[in-house]
């Protein structure tokens, strides 16, 4: 299951954090850090998935 929330996490990042945490702060935190910049927003869900 980890793998595909890094893979969506890599294409999708609110997705994989999505998956992960479900909608809460870390969310909403990531769609923030995706439309600032992509590469924020994967780093973000993948330290989120790598974290739980």
């Amino acid at each position: 299951m980890d793998f595909i929330r890094v893979l969506f996490s890599i294409l999708l990042p609110p997705v994989g954090v999505f998956l992960q945490v479900g909608i809460g702060l870390h969310f909403w935190l990531n769609i923030v850090l995706t439309l600032l910049g992509y590469i924020p927003g994967i780093v973000h869900a993948i330290w989120i998935i790598a974290r739980r």
